[in-house]
């Protein structure tokens, strides 16, 4: 064991997948000799070499493109795009082809990418380098979306990812590069994909989030009255709802956050399953913690944006008195 940030586990991630499979690639924007911006690919190309590791055109669209064409040939590409809001310009290789190229060739090209993308926001960033991008990406078959809230988890699902064989968006949030160190093993171990975590247990309310959210909610549980029970969802795509569902069941009251915008969230997608499925359950309406909706506003305003504690108080308030 060693003690890692998020950065830390990610690059202990990618330099395992390198070493095991020589048809794994690593390459985007800056990713190469000056180690990406946010240093996750740092010393990799000097390890295994600048065929292997590489930097790329300032291209969006060619970085995805190139990587379709990898799998295609039997590649397992990683590939980064250097913040969530420039994927805006990849959108049609990633929508009109990577989602369905397994689809239309009855599985004969099999689309084994990985597109890793810092999101979120919350650190003072210019405009398009804070984006929350997921639900626009949840609302496309075809692909898996990981987002990850802590270093274990995310070097564990981001080797899962390499060995899972369909197009996968991993999600990694700004503000949990360093924010934390926790004990991460060393060597290869892998997290599910598809299976959320209950990492509190409580009876009273649930609170369902990701990445960042979930920090909100164990902040949030430090100080509430309330026996509070928090849901790391950790894969958005596919979404694990037997164990929504049995949180629910047991708590009857549900709080949602989501840094995207509050209309066709995935906190919407959570409750209409929710709805759907066991509203006999409920002893109260769902309520969602979610962005405003409107675009990321300047730096300076973006407290008032997001989600935060103060929102989420409100919320679990309302719901434990409805």
């Amino acid at each position: 064991m060693a003690q890692m940030n998020m950065a830390q586990a990610i690059n202990n991630a990618l330099r395992i997948i390198l070493k095991n499979d020589n048809k794994v690639l690593v390459f985007g924007e800056d990713v190469g000799r000056a180690g990406g911006v946010f240093l996750i690919t740092e010393g990799l190309m000097d390890e295994f070499g600048k065929d292997r590791v590489f930097d790329t055109p300032i291209s969006e669209a060619g970085i995805v493109g190139m990587a379709i064409g990898l799998a295609m040939g039997g590649y397992k590409p990683i590939c980064e795009i250097q913040f969530s809001g420039f994927s805006y310009l990849a959108f049609n290789q990633i929508i009109s082809h990577l989602s369905r190229w397994q689809f239309r060739s009855h599985g004969k090209f099999r689309m084994n990418v990985i597109i890793r993308m810092p999101n979120g926001g919350g650190v003072k960033t210019p405009e398009l380098h804070s984006e929350s991008i997921e639900s626009y990406l949840l609302a496309t078959p075809g692909i898996k979306i990981l987002y990850p809230s802590n270093p274990y988890d995310a070097k564990g699902l981001l080797i899962s990812a390499v060995e899972d064989g369909n197009p996968i968006i991993f999600l990694e949030h700004i503000k949990l590069y360093r924010y934390e160190k926790m004990e991460v093993p060393e060597d290869y171990y892998k997290v599910p994909i598809g299976k959320a975590k209950i990492i509190k247990e409580g009876s009273d309310l649930t609170i369902i989030s990701y990445g960042w959210g979930v920090i909100l909610a164990r902040e949030y549980a430090k100080i509430s009255n309330y026996d509070v029970e928090i849901i790391d969802l950790r894969t958005i795509s596919p979404l694990d709802e037997n164990l929504i569902f049995e949180s629910v069941k047991k708590t009857g009251r549900v709080v949602i956050i989501s840094e995207t915008h509050k209309t066709m969230s995935i906190a919407s997608e959570i409750s209409s399953r929710i709805s759907e499925n066991i509203i006999e359950f409920l002893y109260a309406p769902i309520l969602k913690v979610c962005s405003i909706d409107i675009p990321y506003p300047p730096s300076i305003l973006e407290e008032d944006y997001l989600p935060n504690l103060e929102k989420l108080k409100i919320a679990c308030d309302y719901i434990m008195k409805f």
